[in-house]
């Protein structure tokens, strides 16, 4: 039996300077060390990393609770948890 819930990473978003035109690729599955970027933890699970596409340079706050509404983003999910 696999875990199909996503380990918590932090309780707070992890705020990321990102570049216009740039990829990033979301941690879905919260056991990268790299956090909110994936590592590769996730081999072996049902987790893939998700792609964030920069359409300009700017702060994102990327959902360290890995339970957001949002999907990639904060929504304050994590003020439940």
């Amino acid at each position: 039996m696999t875990e199909n819930k996503a380990r918590i990473a932090q309780k707070s978003p992890y705020a990321v300077d990102v570049e216009a035109g740039k990829s990033y690729w979301y941690c879905t599955c919260g056991k990268s060390a790299g956090q909110p970027f994936c590592d590769g933890s996730h081999k072996g699970s049902e987790f893939a990393p998700r792609e964030f596409k920069a359409e300009k340079s700017e702060t994102v706050y990327f959902c360290g609770c890995k339970h957001s509404g949002n999907g990639m983003t904060c929504d304050g999910s994590h003020q439940k948890l």
